[in-house]
């Protein structure tokens, strides 16, 4: 992150919400995620994030970055691309509420017998998404060093229930979105059939969003990271 801004914000210093919260309201949202089989499992998310804690991340004192075509690949800007790192948690009390939920056995080990994958071993990646309009991502299926995947979408605007992530199947067909309204969101386990992207679209607004992964010990950029020294147990 690029912001110079203290972390003593009212957006994310004042939170109501301790990590204990973000644990309960997410383990309340795991349990009520609804599972789709259809082309390849995922779960759709209703209030992932405690109220106060959604609308703080938001509300970082950080510009959407000006990019030009993403190539449909969010790697062709990596040097514009937020993380709740190791830096920015101590920063950020918000990256930290969130990262040290995700971090924590309860979750893990709730997100381990919802799933059925391990995680151990594993470290946490958090990236925080700003998409102005003419952002898009190809078609592609996050299969490597990703054990998992989680989208969180943060936008309030009216139409963001349209902007969640495109889902295909492996002739690359459309077959439909995910609910990208407000706090909404989407799980899924990368595999060799988890074709999923952004299609072209126009936005009235910011496309505002967090991408948590659990990536394998090979990762390379390891400033991504939230606990670059501390895996999953």
């Amino acid at each position: 992150m690029t912001d110079t801004a203290p972390h003593t914000l009212p957006s994310s210093a004042s939170l109501a919400s301790g990590v204990g919260d973000v644990i309960r309201g997410f383990s309340d949202c795991l349990d009520r995620a609804a599972l789709k089989t259809t082309p390849f499992r995922h779960w759709l998310l209703t209030d992932a994030l405690p109220d106060d804690v959604a609308h703080a991340i938001p509300a970082l004192p950080l510009a959407p970055p000006e990019i030009g075509d993403t190539l449909g690949k969010r790697e062709t800007h990596n040097s514009t691309r937020n993380f709740f790192s190791a830096e920015n948690r101590v920063r950020f009390p918000v990256c930290d509420a969130v990262a040290s939920a995700f971090q924590s056995e309860q979750t893990v080990r709730h997100l381990e017998r919802v799933t059925g994958i391990s995680l151990a071993g594993s470290s946490l990646r958090i990236e925080y998404c700003q998409d102005r309009d003419g952002f898009w991502l190809e078609p592609h299926t996050d299969i490597g060093v990703k054990l998992f995947t989680m989208l969180v979408y943060l936008s309030e605007t009216p139409d963001a229930e349209g902007w969640g992530t495109d889902i295909y199947d492996a002739s690359k067909r459309h077959l439909g979105s995910a609910p990208g309204g407000f706090d909404k969101g989407v799980i899924f386990i990368p595999a060799d059939d988890t074709w999923h992207g952004v299609a072209k679209r126009s936005y009235s607004g910011v496309r505002k969003s967090i991408i948590i992964n659990y990536v394998k010990p090979e990762w390379r950029a390891r400033h991504e990271l939230a606990f670059p020294d501390q895996p999953i147990a």
